[in-house]
């Protein structure tokens, strides 16, 4: 019985998964004309419940409790299930405004939904490449399935990641940045998640090193988190070797 809940679960967390992000394009490309008008508070709180659990969840000390409870085969669709509700949530409760700042049309319109595909075609590429099985939980599960142990997970960055460290956090903030129709609420969004964004981009450093180490170090020497940003996502600088003092055991 437990194996049978067990590969429910997988298949029924996954296709809501992939259901869930249809109705998340449809959401953040600016249908939003069924949403109820007014609550600009509310759309900043739903904003803000999103990145805080989905950053808490990340962060290591708290995953390391909560598998003490959660088998790690299961603990990426437990993650992938908070991600899923959270962005329900926000959806279902988003209230629009009225008042548009600005509205795009003719070319200028046509650039920003390249954009917006473009990041949509960045986020699935930089998933590809990072594991998309890691990112919803399917790998671990897959090889509980088949009564496997989950192999170590390879850090070998290649395509993109040779480029910039967080191609996936660039990729989701053009999703909220790329809209040809800018209203109050629109403007909540983009602040609240581009500040989670770079605030996300500098945590999960701090999990890379934490889990990886010194590969990950030298990687943060060669590969900024972003081209061109200076400071803690830019390249890092490794310690002169010769300025480590060292210890005399004779």
């Amino acid at each position: 019985m437990r194996r049978v809940i067990g590969i429910s679960i997988g298949l029924l967390v996954h296709a809501v998964f992939f259901g869930m992000v249809w109705y998340l394009f449809w959401f953040l490309k600016g249908d939003w004309s069924t949403a109820p008008a007014g609550g600009l508070w509310l759309d900043l709180a739903l904003t803000l419940q999103f990145v805080v659990v989905h950053s808490l969840l990340l962060y290591p000390t708290i995953r390391e409790r909560l598998m003490e409870w959660i088998s790690p085969a299961f603990y990426g669709l437990f993650f992938c299930v908070s991600t899923i509700v959270g962005l329900a949530v926000t959806m279902a409760y988003w209230h629009t405004s009225a008042s548009v700042w600005w509205e795009l049309t003719g070319p200028a319109r046509l650039a920003m939904d390249a954009g917006f595909y473009g990041s949509w075609i960045l986020l699935f590429y930089s998933f590809f490449l990072n594991g998309i099985g890691y990112q919803t939980g399917f790998t671990p599960w897959w090889h509980w399935l088949r009564g496997r142990d989950v192999p170590p997970r390879v850090f070998n960055p290649r395509g993109v990641f040779r480029m910039m460290r967080h191609p996936s956090y660039l990729a989701f903030m053009g999703l909220v940045w790329f809209t040809p129709v800018m209203t109050p609420d629109r403007a909540i969004l983009i602040a609240v998640w581009t500040v989670y964004v770079f605030i996300g981009s500098y945590l999960k450093d701090r999990r890379l090193l934490h889990y990886l180490g010194e590969p990950y170090r030298r990687y943060m020497a060669e590969v900024p988190g972003y081209p061109g940003l200076p400071g803690p996502l830019g390249r890092i600088t490794l310690p002169d070797p010769a300025s480590v003092p060292t210890m005399n055991c004779a």
